[in-house]
């Protein structure tokens, strides 16, 4: 209905536009992908994980899952796969380059961070941090050039000397054709390459420590030393914890080093200086082998996830202890 003209002008109101047309709702699945589509880079490490997992399980064919599997027996000509010799080998080399890499590591972040003047610090850290930048295989082709043949004149003779009295380190255990190659050599590479980690993240723990406990330990009397000992490194201890799980990590899935330097046999060893083999070693040098035998690629893809499920089972107690750390202090606050 059309409203009359004003008497006073002689014209009528405007027009009034109609309506704007709502805007077509969108499609329902374009709303949900938009949606999910922050979720997408959160899911993708789960993802690889799981695709990497069932990957190995169809190239296993599910064989040779059984006791046998993870016996000590090992012999590739006979196909019996007794992986345990190469587990307890993985072990052998892994734990003692994580307790040594954890020393260093302690030793230099309390340096870097209690005494060392900060100029020197700041010159000194990145060379720490550069040790993890070297390929593995150049710390193989140096330990084997220039490492090993010292360790098999002079180091090993020496552990041999001293260590006497200790199973396995008896100067007769020492073979003359060695040459150094062995399980010495081994533990030296992984300690250094399991270094620049363990090292970052406790000192990173200890600079998080606030500055007003530093100060309040030294006006109560306590030395730099006391107070690392009893402060700092009971407020950063899960730094320290996550150091060790993560060193571990990196120790037991070293591959090229340890290859070039660790022997390659296929037993266990018999005293401190022989060679063995270890997971990752071990799938490294015979994965050519795999590609002319289907049983071979079965048996690498099941140490693979072996090796998978050591590696997941470590971080997940790793987890579970910084997780419990991390409430004990929140509890006491």
């Amino acid at each position: 209905m059309t409203e009359p003209p004003d008497p006073a002008t002689g014209t009528g109101p405007e027009p009034v536009p109609p309506p704007a047309a709502a805007p077509p709702a969108r499609r329902g699945w374009l709303r949900s992908l938009g949606r999910a589509v922050p979720y997408l880079p959160a899911a993708a490490p789960a993802a690889i994980v799981v695709a990497v997992a069932i990957t190995l399980l169809l190239a296993s064919g599910f064989h040779n899952f059984g006791w046998d599997f993870f016996g000590l027996k090992f012999n590739s000509d006979q196909g019996v796969w007794g992986v345990g010799v190469l587990i307890v080998g993985s072990f052998l080399t892994a734990v003692p380059a994580l307790v040594l890499s954890m020393l260093l590591g302690l030793g230099i972040a309390i340096a870097s961070t209690t005494y060392l003047p900060r100029a020197l610090a700041r010159v000194l850290d990145p060379t720490v941090d550069l040790l993890a930048g070297i390929p593995s295989v150049v710390y193989g082709i140096w330990a084997f050039v220039a490492v090993a043949p010292w360790f098999g004149r002079v180091l090993n003779p020496w552990l041999a000397s001293h260590l006497a009295f200790v199973p396995g380190f008896a100067a007769n255990s020492i073979s003359p054709s060695s040459e150094g190659v062995g399980l010495p050599i081994a533990i030296f590479v992984l300690t250094l390459m399991a270094l620049p980690i363990t090292t970052l993240l406790i000192r990173d723990a200890l600079r998080s420590v606030p500055r007003d406990l530093w100060e309040s330990g030294l006006a109560l009397g306590a030395t730099r030393w006391e107070v690392v000992r009893r402060v700092a490194l009971r407020h950063g201890r899960r730094g320290v914890w996550s150091a060790a799980f993560l060193g571990f990590g990196r120790a037991i899935g070293e591959t090229v080093a340890v290859a070039m330097v660790i022997g390659a046999v296929d037993k266990l060893p018999s005293n401190a200086y022989d060679s063995t083999w270890t997971m990752a070693a071990f799938m490294f040098q015979e994965l050519d082998a795999a590609f002319g035998s289907s049983r071979y690629l079965e048996l690498l893809a099941e140490l693979g996830l072996v090796l998978l499920a050591i590696t997941f089972a470590v971080n997940l107690i790793g987890r579970r202890l910084v997780a419990h750390l991390y409430a004990e202090e929140v509890a006491g606050l």
